[in-house]
């Protein structure tokens, strides 16, 4: 009888095991890739870092997020218009962050304009960056079945991948 219980609670955490595996391999597979940039890279958000450059070297999707990394209390980041950010000043000012790592969502295909509004802008700190659409998956029925053919390969792979994590035994119970 011990035998037999000690086998059920086995087979219970081996299936717990491969219900939580196979959640995450949906979670995976169902999530939405969006890019986090974080502005000026590992230098963060400080005077006298050429913005423009690292923009330049971005592609911003409709999604994605834009991340401001800097000394709280020191510096801020003001979201405003062409004419706020050609001049220094607030002017057209439609958001105001300053915890020192903020996260801006950037949810319309628009070009953006953010300054230092604690002074640091006149010393360089201000970046506009241009978000685009985000592009059309592939119309094509061509596209579309090879897409469909390798799931099925990435999946099936998966599975195998699985039974060989969890051992032979796992063959056993599905």
């Amino acid at each position: 009888m011990l035998a037999v219980a000690h086998h059920s609670r086995m087979s219970t955490s081996r299936l717990t095991h491969l219900i939580i595996y196979l959640l995450l391999i949906a979670a995976v597979a169902t999530t939405v890739s969006a890019t986090d940039h974080i502005v000026g890279a590992n230098r963060g958000w400080n005077p006298g870092i050429n913005y423009t450059l690292w923009a330049n070297n971005h592609t911003f999707y409709v999604g994605d997020f834009i991340s401001f990394r800097y000394q709280k209390m020191q510096y801020n980041v003001i979201e405003v218009n062409k004419t706020g950010y050609d001049n220094c000043t607030l002017d057209g000012a439609v958001g105001n962050w300053s915890s020192g790592k903020d996260f801006i969502l950037l949810n319309k295909s628009q070009r953006y304009y953010f300054i230092c509004g604690t002074g640091g802008c006149l010393n360089g700190m201000k970046v506009t960056i241009r978000v685009h659409p985000l592009p059309s998956p592939p119309s094509s029925t061509v596209a579309a079945s090879e897409h469909s053919a390798s799931s099925v390969v990435g999946a099936s792979f998966m599975v195998l991948a699985l039974l060989i994590w969890l051992g032979s035994g796992a063959i056993c119970y599905l």
